[in-house]
């Protein structure tokens, strides 16, 4: 290796300079801050630990993004982790025990094998909020709530929150009776909205023409706030768990507009993200300023059954560097006040009042002094002199 190829870093991966990571902890400390604000308590997970407690309740997508290793102490197959859910999960089933709904939030690094997409980082830092313990709308009304609340905060202009509900593509295809193979086929043409291989597989495998002519149409529906109308007229006939699933649906927008008016609701019915694990509606948030997804969470009840307790869960993330990306929010990192090398005691007395007071006090070890060039690079716009015997603070 020479000595170039000792800088680089692999792709994906990125250092983080002073002025990057006072944004990034800027955004981490408000957005933790107004999760506080409703209730929800901050938790740290593990970055490493056993594969098996790691990919509960996860999708195949998250196993092929998990770094994998043996513990060189039981040679048992351990993970790092590439999301924090299946562990926050595993804190309200098996550590916090309640009763009653449990709030907790988090805000850490995970590691993906390879990057979600071609500006995404492979090192992204998760913060999120999840609420386990209730299974009525008010736990998705809320946390879609907070969702856009966190985007608010962060100075995301021209959001728009896409709804969805996996169980609607669920029941229409146990009711179809299709087998696995033929759903998996099916589940990827939806994803990629490839309408002509839909209208193959839908032609070939479902025998019921009324089954077959929903799903046509579920395929198809996406756009505005009026798409849910046009879905509860569609689905009229549709079995009685498409139709509750639906007013579940409805229920849970009327509750998030009621709450906040300016919203922009949007509809995906054919949205399938975690299909595998997400047993409810499904939500995202999109802005105009950027092609992925900026944030987004759903209902995945029961995924702490493996932990020995099943419970009714909801939540949602987001990449902590994608939203410093984004935000319209200003970051300068405060000024400093510089002080001389002096052994004297009453300077190092006002340092530390001025320190004590919240002031940033750097200390020149130049003896030449300080210079412009000097007090750029130290961040001062202020410097300790001696005065009149004494030391006193002055602008540069």
């Amino acid at each position: 290796m020479t000595l170039v190829d000792r800088w680089l870093l692999p792709d994906g991966v990125e250092e983080i300079l002073p002025l990057e990571a006072h944004k990034l902890e800027s955004l981490r400390r408000a957005l933790l801050d107004l999760y506080g604000s409703w209730g929800y308590q901050f938790v740290i997970t593990p970055l490493i630990e056993y594969l098996d407690s790691l990919l509960v309740g996860s999708s195949h997508d998250l196993d092929l993004h998990t770094f994998k290793i043996t513990d060189q102490l039981s040679g048992r197959m351990m993970g790092i982790r590439a999301d924090i859910t299946p562990q926050v999960a595993r804190i309200d089933a098996h550590c916090l025990n309640r009763e009653g709904p449990a709030r907790l939030c988090y805000a850490d690094s995970v590691l993906h094998t390879k990057p979600r997409g071609l500006t995404t980082s492979r090192v992204p830092i998760r913060i999120g909020a999840e609420l386990y313990g209730h299974s009525g709308i008010e736990c998705d009304v809320e946390l879609i709530c907070l969702m856009y609340e966190s985007l608010s905060l962060v100075e995301i202009g021209n959001i728009h929150i896409v709804l969805g509900h996996v169980g609607i593509f669920r029941t229409l295809i146990q009711e179809s009776g299709i087998n696995s193979e033929t759903e998996k086929l099916l589940f990827e043409a939806v994803q990629r909205k490839a309408y002509e291989e839909i209208d193959a597989l839908l032609e070939k495998s479902v025998l019921d023409k009324n089954l077959q002519q929903m799903l046509h149409q579920l395929s198809r529906l996406s756009g505005d706030e009026d798409t849910l109308a046009t879905a509860l007229e569609v689905f009229k006939s549709a079995p009685a768990s498409v139709k509750s699933e639906l007013e579940e649906l409805e229920a849970i927008a009327n509750g998030v507009k009621q709450r906040l008016p300016e919203v922009v609701l949007c509809y995906d019915l054919c949205e399938l993200t975690g299909y595998e694990y997400h047993t409810g509606i499904v939500f995202a948030a999109y802005t105009p300023d950027y092609g992925r997804v900026v944030a987004k969470g759903g209902r995945y009840d029961d995924i702490g059954l493996v932990f020995g307790r099943a419970r009714p869960a909801s939540g949602f993330d987001s990449d902590l560097k994608t939203l410093a990306r984004l935000t319209k929010k200003s970051f300068a990192m405060k000024s400093a006040i510089c002080a001389p090398d002096k052994a004297d005691q009453d300077l190092i007395e006002l340092i530390n009042t001025l320190r004590s007071e919240g002031e940033c006090v750097v200390v020149n070890f130049a003896e030449s002094g300080l210079d412009e060039e000097a007090a750029k690079e130290l961040n001062c716009d202020r410097q300790i002199v001696k005065r009149d015997g004494g030391w006193v603070v002055e602008n540069i």
